[in-house]
């Protein structure tokens, strides 16, 4: 059996320049997701699918491996990840390697650690799953939400007006950080939650969806303050 990790990280960020080699905390980011990977230790070979030289040139430095390069057409701002990987492992096809497991690790996520990443193994191969996903819990129930129309607002279902929050069935989201899929499901249901998706969960302190400035501040912060309390 063997198990391939793909850090996809394309060249072209908008709302955060240079986005996938920017510096985190004095490191580039995307060091933290190869370390990880590195770390964990289950991984026949670490690869970083890009369409950047500059971004091919950091992640050998950091020890994973750019083989070849992305298609143009998987490396706009709309190329979803699925193709990316399932374009990964045909490439590799050709060149005689067949992974039966592959790892998609976010470039932009400093929370994952070789110990989360080796538990997702862990998980799939006992579960004979589909996927492994982390995942957090919404901190407000997400029945109460409201949506605004012009310049007034109401709820999405007026039905849960009346229920107490504790009351209400938990709800929980993709933190963004890796996927760890089998090659069949990607290839054949080509879904990041195919049938039998197994989650993990993990705090809010361990998770940051890094989209804009904002959001990178709050991940710096989130991080200096758990590497504080396990340091």
């Amino acid at each position: 059996m063997k198990i391939l990790a793909i850090i996809p990280a394309r060249g072209g960020s908008k709302r955060i320049p240079r986005k996938n080699i920017k510096n985190f905390v004095g490191r580039p980011i995307i060091k933290y997701s190869i370390s990880a990977a590195k770390e964990a230790g289950c991984f026949n070979e670490i690869m970083v699918s890009t369409d950047d030289p500059e971004i091919a040139r950091m992640a050998e430095s950091c020890g994973a491996r750019v083989p070849f390069f992305r298609s143009k057409k998987n490396s706009d701002n709309r190329a979803m990840i699925i193709p990316v990987l399932a374009e990964v492992l045909m490439e590799y096809k050709k060149r005689g390697k067949k992974f039966e497991y592959v790892c998609c690790i976010f470039p932009t996520a400093p929370f994952v650690t070789g110990e989360k990443l080796r538990n997702a193994k862990q998980l799939i191969l006992k579960n004979k799953a589909d996927a492994v996903m982390p995942m957090v819990r919404f901190s407000y129930p997400i029945q109460r939400a409201l949506k605004i129309n012009g310049r007034g607002a109401k709820m999405f279902w007026p039905k849960y007006y009346n229920c107490r929050s504790q009351d209400l069935e938990p709800a929980y989201h993709d933190c963004g950080q890796f996927y760890f899929l089998a090659s069949e499901a990607i290839l054949k249901q080509k879904k990041l939650f195919p049938k039998f998706l197994v989650p993990i969960e993990i705090p809010e302190t361990e998770a940051q969806d890094i989209d804009n400035e904002t959001d990178w501040q709050i991940a710096e912060m989130k991080y200096k303050l758990l590497n504080k309390k396990t340091g």
